[in-house]
């Protein structure tokens, strides 16, 4: 039989059943695997309820540094009865399946193709601890010592994490420790070794191990974020919670101890966005955090904001719909409905991190451009970003760095004269001056509407006010353009016919899915979009392809319809590659569909050095 033999190159899943503590076990497990200087990157699969349904934890482990999910199973660690047939059909030909061998298993349930190796977890736990809540907990260590013995990883990283944690616990320490002991001596005298292996490496260098939704909060507090209105809803609640940490930390005066910030939790989405407008029109930098629910609860609100002309701020961590939907499953899946959010006429600015570097640059981002705009921008990454920790360059922020607060009506201004007209566009980018509440005491006043305006903010439903605030907001939107951030080429090694489009979550599986390609002869150049609205680089990026692959995580290919739409790019040329089941893309998904659909336009992979 063949045996996957690896070093640093595998990937490992978790089965568990939710509400055991099996997660923070098997987080211990690739932290550990990190301090060896190792590359991993670890997904959490849970359901959306708060315990006993199935679970699952991936621990991608390469050295090469691919960050997305590769597919496919080396290694399955089934500790959940309830889904034993699905994780066992999930392991490669040639992998390893690690279970409690504590109940005997029928032969038919197993397979010819793979390694078992049975330990009797439950067992050892009964036999060395008698409280059942500790038996559960620490059954999941346990399995963890037998990993380490197996895979080589070194304990004493393990039981360092161990005190870090149990810091000023030392029962806690203690009994977690033995754990550890008890399943790495009994895999060092029961099991037979395996050929996946984990050895010391630097490949880390100075990345951070962060979670996109922290990265987003800390870019709100540099981007200087001072009041976040918010209601809890899966998976954005814990950018207002970090936002929160953060802010008690670096927002608060050391002399006088006053807070300069504002968390609301409001009653529901509707008071959150509300609250946000207001704080937007009152001079403060604000924003929400919310998921696809949450902003359909809020349309009404944002149409207000854009007409009105407000900052505002949403940050939308995406999971599937629609209704209720997967709370705890990732999308791409409001790209129109935010896009287009609210009735009528309306466009919204969006960006598309990758990883929470770009959460954390492009949250603070947000807030200038929504400034300087004068309109809600939406920050769209999504949970398999926002929830699970991942590797990224360090955060940067310039100290020097002076807020763009955009186009603001001074006090000397209006006492000099100078025409103010809210709505007026003096310089035909569509972006008009504004005031702060109490600028002056008898000038630069409005009165702010959500209905049709003249250019001085008058009541007007004439129609030739109502096409020049259109025709403006259209420029506006055109001068976004210059400011959103731009897109990023990955050129293939040879000149290619094809090409592929992609934003945000997609991005780590893209990158190793474009190597895989190359090493088949297919070369595809790549366009990563970074925001709506498009440059002209996309369009002419894809006219210059005969066909491009658009990848997106939702089943109406959203990002294929806005580059229709609003690029104005023949749809001929587009083929749309969409994974939606719930769970984040994998680089082998990626490699398989793209190779197939060549060969389906009858042509063959090429060899090194000819063109595809």
């Amino acid at each position: 039989m063949q045996k996957i033999e690896a070093v640093n190159d595998f990937v490992v899943k978790f089965a568990n059943i939710n509400g055991s503590g099996s997660a923070s076990a098997n987080e211990l497990f690739a932290r550990a695997i990190l301090r060896m200087g190792v590359p991993v990157s670890p997904r959490n699969i849970f359901p959306s309820n708060i315990q006993g349904l199935p679970t699952w934890f991936e621990v991608r482990v390469t050295e090469h540094g691919y960050l997305g999910r590769r597919g496919g199973v080396d290694m399955m660690v089934a500790m959940n009865p309830q889904t034993w047939d699905q994780d066992v059909r999930e392991i490669d030909p040639g992998g390893y399946l690690f279970y409690d061998s504590s109940k005997a298993v029928p032969r038919s349930r197993l397979r010819d193709d793979i390694h078992v190796i049975g330990m009797p977890v439950t067992e050892i736990c009964n036999d060395s601890y008698s409280d059942a809540r500790e038996r559960q907990l620490l059954k999941n260590i346990l399995y963890i010592g037998a990993l380490a013995q197996l895979l080589e990883i070194d304990s004493t990283e393990i039981e360092k994490l161990f005190s870090e944690q149990y810091h000023g616990k030392e029962k806690l320490l203690d009994a977690n420790v033995k754990a550890l002991n008890l399943g790495r001596e009994y895999a060092r005298q029961h099991l037979k070794p395996v050929a996946l292996k984990v050895e010391r490496r630097d490949a880390v260098g100075d990345k951070v191990f962060v979670d996109g939704n922290s990265a987003a909060a800390l870019g709100c507090v540099y981007g200087g974020a001072t009041v976040c209105a918010w209601y809890p809803i899966t998976p954005s609640s814990s950018v207002a919670e970090a936002f929160m940490r953060y802010a008690q930390k670096l927002r608060v005066d050391p002399d006088t101890g006053q807070r300069r910030y504002a968390i609301v939790q409001a009653e529901d989405e509707l008071a959150s966005i509300g609250m946000v407008i207001g704080a937007g029109w009152n001079g403060a930098r604000s924003f929400t955090a919310t998921s696809g629910p949450g902003i359909s609860l809020m349309t009404e609100f944002i149409g207000l904001a854009y007409f009105a002309e407000i900052p505002a701020v949403l940050i939308n961590v995406q999971r599937g719909g629609p209704s209720t939907g997967m709370p705890t499953r990732t999308q791409q899946a409001d790209i129109l409905a935010c896009a287009y959010a609210s009735h009528g006429d309306t466009r919204h600015v969006l960006l598309f991190p990758e990883d929470p570097y770009e959460c954390f640059e492009m949250s603070a981002q947000a807030l200038d451009l929504a400034e300087r705009l004068q309109t809600p921008i939406f920050v769209m990454t999504d949970l398999d970003i926002g929830m699970n920790q991942r590797l990224c360059r360090p955060f940067a922020w310039d100290d020097s760095q002076q807020y763009d607060r955009g186009k603001v009506m001074t006090r000397e201004a209006l006492d000099a004269g100078t025409d103010f007209g809210r709505y007026l566009d003096v310089d035909g980018d569509g972006i008009p001056y504004r005031t702060y509440p109490g600028t002056h005491p008898t000038k630069g006043g409005y009165f702010t509407r959500g209905s049709t305006k003249n250019a001085y903010a008058g009541y007007s439903e004439a129609g030739a006010d109502y096409i020049y605030n259109m025709q403006r907001l259209l420029r506006k939107f055109e001068t976004a353009k210059s400011l959103v951030p731009l897109p990023v080429l990955t050129a293939a090694k040879y000149p290619a016919r094809f090409a592929a489009v992609y934003y945000g979550s997609t991005s780590p599986a893209m990158h190793e899915a474009l190597d895989a390609l190359a090493e088949q002869g297919i070369y595809i150049n790549a366009l990563r979009i970074r925001a709506f609205p498009f440059q002209n680089e996309i369009a002419d990026f894809i006219a210059a392809h005969s066909k491009v692959f658009v990848l997106e995580q939702n089943l109406d290919g959203q990002l294929t319809t806005l580059l229709i739409n609003e690029a104005g790019v023949n749809p001929a040329s587009l083929i749309r590659v969409l994974h939606y089941d719930g769970t984040p893309i994998t680089a082998r998904f990626i490699t398989r569909e793209i190779a197939e659909r060549v060969s389906r336009i009858n042509v063959r992979p090429l060899r090194e050095g000819m063109v595809a």
